[in-house]
């Protein structure tokens, strides 16, 4: 009976010494874990070549090594492998996309990218070197618009705006296509095409329809647009991080650089006419 009873106070003791342990283990984890979160001092963000991530290079990140923090960016190809690398956790941030696209790459493959603050913007245009104007379009005129959908969608908004065409009303402004033309006075012949190739094949069109970051990277003069969009709440550019991260320390640090007075005289000093900047900036 006596051993019994010590074998028992063995196990009872074992046990609460166990539990104890697991206690502790999983306390020392939560802090471990807060205290990475908020002692976060590396931000690595995603690098895309193009007119947003410049303006972070030149703007923002003088401002957030003030504040302390280590930026360090890593190359991706497109916008999409770069959306992939940010859901994964590869990178923490990117300055590459408006909402429209965020919500389309989150349904299409079940992620949780946020936006938490919207950024200067550069509109998309209309572009041609054979007229100076858009009223001189031709009947039958060749135009070129990007195939991706919420950049499709934008330039038939633009196109509509200037009067070449009519959309259905009754569509979705956001994701609009071909199909949702209506009229067409001047017998429009237009071509869907990957964006980036659209300003070496500007001879082959009568007028070409491309986003911002598009005319920066082929060398456009902005200032040469017969036409300019008018931007849309959902095409306003942003900063986009995956939700848990939103509250960040880090994540606010880059929402107060853009919203800062040394961003604003940035811009003042460097806008030459190619940056939308959201009045929340101003």
């Amino acid at each position: 009976m006596k051993i019994k009873k010590i074998i028992a106070g063995l196990l009872v003791a074992t046990t609460a010494f166990s539990l104890a342990a697991c206690g502790n283990s999983g306390s020392g984890d939560t802090k471990k874990s807060d205290a990475d979160t908020s002692e976060k001092k590396e931000i690595v963000y995603g690098k895309s070549q193009g007119p947003y991530t410049e303006l972070f290079e030149d703007a923002i990140v003088p401002i957030l090594e003030k504040e302390g923090y280590t930026l360090k960016a890593v190359d991706l190809s497109d916008l999409q492998t770069a959306d992939v690398a940010l859901n994964d956790g590869d990178v923490d941030v990117n300055v590459e996309q408006h909402t429209a696209y965020m919500d389309n790459f989150n349904q299409s493959y079940n992620a949780d990218l946020v936006a938490i603050s919207p950024i200067p913007t550069v509109p998309a245009g209309v572009y041609s070197d054979k007229y100076d104007s858009v009223d001189e379009i031709p009947d039958g005129a060749k135009v070129a618009v990007p195939n991706d959908a919420s950049n499709t969608a934008r330039c038939y908004l633009m196109l509509q705006k200037i009067g070449w065409i009519k959309l259905d009303e009754n569509a979705d402004p956001s994701t609009v296509t071909q199909d949702d033309i209506v009229e067409n006075p001047h017998n429009i012949e237009f071509t869907e095409m990957n964006s980036m190739t659209i300003p070496a094949a500007e001879s082959d069109f009568d007028y070409i329809a491309i986003t911002g970051s598009v005319v920066y990277n082929a060398g456009i003069d902005a200032s040469t647009a017969l036409a300019n969009e008018d931007i849309q709440d959902y095409l306003v550019l942003q900063v986009v991080v995956k939700e848990e991260n939103k509250d960040a320390d880090w994540a606010q640090a880059i929402v107060d650089a853009y919203h800062s007075d040394e961003f604003k005289q940035y811009m003042k000093e460097n806008n030459d006419g190619l940056w939308w900047i959201p009045e929340e900036l101003q």
